[in-house]
């Protein structure tokens, strides 16, 4: 087979393995850089569609310089108003975040989970759950209420013992000999020496 009629498809195998008379072939440099036409369209198409690109390129460019400027601008007047980084940050926050409660991303995504809940209050393993949980809050309710009136019972029942109405009698002698004592003044009280109200005996020197 002839050199020239070789495949030189680039998707074929054989790529790379071109005959070294095929090295010397001038290649157009304006077709190697325009770029293939997109199956199924003319070449008038894509060159319509390539201009339009260039001008939206363009356009964008456009719209980021004067977005810029914009801030540029905007921090200005922020500075000359005495408005703080943090207030501004605070404004974009507020601004970013109702800008995501109104997206559908989030508002699907609210739907989805209330319907999940829904599915998941009316699903019997909750009910389930719930009653145990309801029956078991009874249970501990009546049993702190046995165990309170138990108490109470059982310290009634101390009260009226002989042991306890002694005691009681008790307390209550020594505190009426206590009051007694403090109304009938100090000089009631016992000396502190045991010795009534004789004089301390003096020392006898060495």
């Amino acid at each position: 087979m002839d050199s020239a009629g070789q495949d030189i498809n680039l998707n074929s195998p054989n790529k790379g393995l071109l005959s070294d008379s095929m090295t010397d072939v001038p290649v157009d440099t304006a077709v190697a850089a325009q770029a293939p036409a997109v199956e199924g369209l003319t070449d008038a198409e894509a060159e319509e569609l390539r201009a339009e690109l260039a001008k939206v390129e363009e356009e964008v460019v456009t719209l980021r310089q004067v977005l810029a400027a914009k801030e540029r601008h905007c921090g200005e007047l922020k500075r000359r108003l005495g408005l703080s980084t943090l207030e501004g940050l605070k404004q974009n926050l507020s601004r970013g975040w109702h800008d995501v409660q109104v997206s559908n991303a989030y508002v699907k995504t609210s739907e989805k989970l209330g319907e999940w809940n829904e599915k998941v209050t009316q699903s019997d393993l909750y009910k389930k759950t719930q009653e145990t949980l309801s029956q078991a809050g009874q249970k501990t309710s009546a049993a702190l209420s046995t165990m309170g009136s138990a108490i109470s019972r059982k310290l009634g029942d101390m009260r009226n013992s002989a042991t306890f109405k002694s005691f009681e009698d008790r307390v209550g002698t020594i505190k009426s000999k206590v009051v007694s004592g403090t109304e009938s003044g100090s000089d009631s009280l016992p000396s502190p020496t045991g010795s009534g109200d004789r004089p301390l005996p003096e020392h006898t020197p060495f």
